[in-house]
């Protein structure tokens, strides 16, 4: 079954290759095309889904950013899978899966959660995976320090940022102030990566004189962890480029997060530590943009947010717990539960800006079903006046006032639905009401949790 997505037809041109790469033949149409999928609301829309169903066609499946804050649920043949650091093809036998260098690695998190997917039937993932040998390593202590400063902040201004408190922040603070470690210095040396190590663990404990670390014990466990990983660790930005200039293949990007916690255009300072946009492909894979085909946004037929934050389409009220009760909206990674309100078509159209979305895939359509009625955020005000953009300041976004469109709600369950056609034509309005307002076409409409709920529009 096609998906809408092909690797075209590319022939070799006699052109000489770049110097050094020991091509004998360039590609003179820029190679293959990379496909993307990216969260277009705050995280948790279903990306892995959508993922699954593109990576059964897909020869390489990446994740670009983000580390093991990230959940993806993925059902396959009545099995629930989660995926934290591992790209959702890895179910797929006949591709391979990449941990680019962009992405933040919790060891012992990512072979605990290998172990796990293999209890529930994963199969051989180890030959299937590869590592970027650039990425940075987040260690025990980080996450150590990710629940210290949230007490910290707590404490200090009556509000924490809601992490995960996988150490996902302070590891890509290592990382920016140059202090970070990455798999090719634990392959590398042993003795000057405990040096390294050493150094680091004492520049936090300097900061954070309660941090205790157990340096030997840590550096042991480091070094098994090195000798399981090394057979999986390759180059990622000569990986990359040899599946963009070979032959014809399908390469999709899964996002970690989402749009609205990307850390320069999100909710800042309720965002996490990552670029969880479009670029945040390129620069944690190192692939040109040359190379970016589609990018599909992924957004919830509703609008849900873990954390604290603005959050302007929120429901306090019973239908935010209906959304949440009907919707089973819990974080695979923190168990928290997540706030609800309507779809905000703000933020949607932000993040194409941001994005530039071929398409989108709606999620969750069903959860929607037993409405009277149903909002839709089309507009902020401030003052009584509209705003054009996305206010960067959350001061600002807490103040904004939704305008809305009512639709009728179409009150038939829609959860045995395959094809547009099945669907109730109120839903089809509504469906048709997005697209028209985003400016972009929905490929796909979500109708439950397993592979064959998602219903190919075109």
């Amino acid at each position: 079954m096609s998906h809408g997505w092909s690797a075209k037809e590319h022939k070799n041109s006699n052109a000489p290759a770049g110097q050094g790469t020991g091509h004998k033949r360039a590609r003179n149409d820029g190679g293959n095309k990379v496909t993307v999928v990216l969260g277009a609301q705050w995280g948790d829309e279903g990306k892995g889904k959508v993922v699954d169903l593109l990576a059964t066609e897909a020869d390489i499946v990446c994740r670009c950013q983000g580390g093991n804050n990230a959940g993806h649920t993925v059902v396959v043949d009545g099995k629930e899978y989660d995926f934290h650091l591992l790209p959702s093809g890895i179910i797929n036998t006949k591709s391979i899966s990449l941990i680019g260098n962009g992405v933040v690695i919790h060891l012992p998190g990512l072979f605990e959660e290998c172990e796990k997917n293999e209890k529930k039937g994963l199969k051989g993932w180890e030959k299937r995976l590869i590592v970027s040998d650039r990425a940075h390593i987040v260690f025990d202590f980080h996450q150590v320090v990710d629940g210290l400063q949230e007490t910290e902040r707590q404490a200090q201004e009556g509000k924490n940022i809601g992490t995960t408190k996988k150490g996902i922040g302070p590891a890509y603070s290592s990382k920016a102030s140059r202090t970070g470690l990455r798999v090719c210095d634990l392959l590398g040396d042993f003795k000057d990566f405990s040096t390294k190590f050493k150094n680091l663990v004492h520049q936090y404990q300097a900061m954070y004189p309660s941090l205790e670390v157990e340096v030997e014990d840590q550096l042991k466990k480091l070094k098994e962890y090195a000798e399981r990983l090394r057979p999986m660790v390759r180059d990622g930005v000569y990986y990359m480029y040899e599946a963009l200039h070979g032959s014809p293949k399908k390469i999709l990007v899964e996002g970690a997060n989402a749009a609205l916690l990307d850390i320069d255009f999100g909710t800042y300072p309720f965002v996490t530590s990552s670029n969880c946009t479009v670029g945040g492909a390129c620069t944690g894979l190192g692939i040109p943009p040359l190379n970016v085909g589609d990018v599909f946004g992924v957004a919830k037929a509703y609008t849900t947010r873990v954390g604290i934050g603005a959050f302007p389409t929120e429901q306090l009220n019973a239908t935010g717990e209906l959304l949440q009760t009907r919707g089973h909206e819990v974080g695979v990674t923190t168990g928290r539960k997540r706030r609800c309100g309507w779809l905000d078509l703000v933020i949607v159209r932000y993040a194409h800006m941001i994005n530039g979305f071929t398409a989108i895939a709606m999620t969750k359509l069903d959860i929607l079903d037993v409405l009277d009625e149903i909002k839709v955020g089309v507009a902020y005000k401030l003052n009584g006046k509209r705003i054009p953009h996305f206010p960067a300041n959350m001061d600002v976004l807490q103040k904004v006032e939704v305008e809305y469109e009512t639709f009728p709600g179409w009150k038939t369950d829609t959860s045995a639905a395959r094809k547009w056609n099945d669907l109730p034509a109120k839903a089809q309005n509504y469906i048709r009401f997005i697209e028209n307002h985003i400016g972009v076409p929905i490929k796909w409409v979500g109708v439950g949790k397993s592979r064959e709920c998602m219903i190919q529009m075109f």
